[in-house]
């Protein structure tokens, strides 16, 4: 590990138990995130992206747990952590954007005392220099008259206001690594745009890591450095983001880029990746993707595909995707 190289994540493995059997939602990740860096996780809705972040957190709760694998942060290992030494590495050093913010903040108490919270956990702040520091981050994050909203209460606010106040209670305590978990869900284009602007502008003025959870392919290539693209509880291809949209290597990152819709003609329909994700508990033995493959053969139904370098920094878990001409 490289001393830029702030998070590493090595064969991480988290199943679920269940009364069917056991579903390995994370099945050896691995990948790594640099000071100052965004890293990009996409992929299908329920293909193990949330999981992994949950997992990195130590969050994962019965029937879940985290089975395999590595997370070191600046060298230590977190799994090896215990619960008292994990509540002071979470908003610390590594903060948590939730999905949905209404869900995320708690309707009876005010801003402030949502922010200051873990301000005084972490920083030992008092009330007073809480609600300054309060205030502060509420100005960081773009709010204004911060000195009156840090009075309200969730409802109080709008949608876009409340995600910007999740980003303040996340780097209230200047986090070495921030995860963005689907962090513009259910907010307009406006808004999206000025959020994604935000965090972007904090991530290079604090030097902080990011791994930004989305399913949107656009906001991947406004935002990120780089691209790991996710498949039933596997990374099947990774690259810079220049590289994946130029060159997507692997057949169901070629079938992402294929679905957005294009202003360059009129499309009669939208493609669409033909089938569905393989049921967990019934997995096919070759490569998870064969099934929905227009390129599998008898080798990918058969052999399942390492995740290997094919270019410079550039890997793919593909028996074929070196064979340009039929990708």
């Amino acid at each position: 590990m490289s001393e830029a190289t702030l998070l590493e994540v090595r064969e991480l493995q988290t199943e679920f138990v269940t009364e069917e059997g056991i579903i390995p939602a994370v099945n050896g990740i691995s990948l790594h995130v640099s000071k100052g860096e965004t890293l990009a996780l996409v992929g299908e809705s329920g293909c193990g992206k949330s999981i992994t972040s949950l997992s990195i957190l130590g969050l994962i709760a019965e029937p879940g747990r985290v089975t395999g694998g590595k997370v070191l942060l600046e060298g230590r290992n977190l799994l090896h952590l215990s619960r008292k030494e994990m509540r002071r590495v979470r908003g610390q050093e590594i903060s948590m954007i939730f999905q949905e913010p209404m869900t995320s903040l708690n309707p009876v108490f005010t801003i402030g005392n949502q922010i200051g919270e873990s301000v005084r956990r972490h920083l030992r702040l008092n009330r007073k220099q809480a609600r300054a520091k309060s205030v502060e981050m509420l100005e960081l994050v773009g709010i204004a008259h911060a000195d009156k909203v840090v009075d309200y209460f969730p409802h109080q606010l709008s949608g876009g206001m409340r995600q910007r106040v999740m980003i303040a209670i996340a780097l209230s305590c200047s986090p070495k690594l921030l995860i963005a978990d689907e962090p513009t869900t259910a907010l307009d284009v406006t808004i999206q745009a000025q959020i994604l602007e935000l965090i972007a502008r904090l991530s290079k003025t604090l030097d902080t890591g990011v791994i930004l959870i989305t399913h949107d392919l656009g906001v991947v290539a406004e935002m990120a450095d780089r691209v790991a693209v996710m498949y039933a509880g596997e990374i099947v291809e990774e690259a810079s983001v220049e590289a994946l949209f130029e060159q997507p290597l692997h057949p169901y990152t070629q079938g992402l880029l294929k679905s957005l819709p294009s202003i360059e003609g009129l499309q009669d329909e939208l493609y669409s990746i033909p089938g569905t994700v393989p049921n967990l508990l019934d997995k096919p033995p070759g490569c998870l993707f064969a099934p929905r493959c227009p390129y599998a053969d008898g080798l990918c139904a058969t052999v399942r595909p390492l995740l290997e370098e094919r270019r410079d920094q550039h890997r793919v878990r593909c028996h074929h995707a070196c064979k340009e001409e039929r990708l």
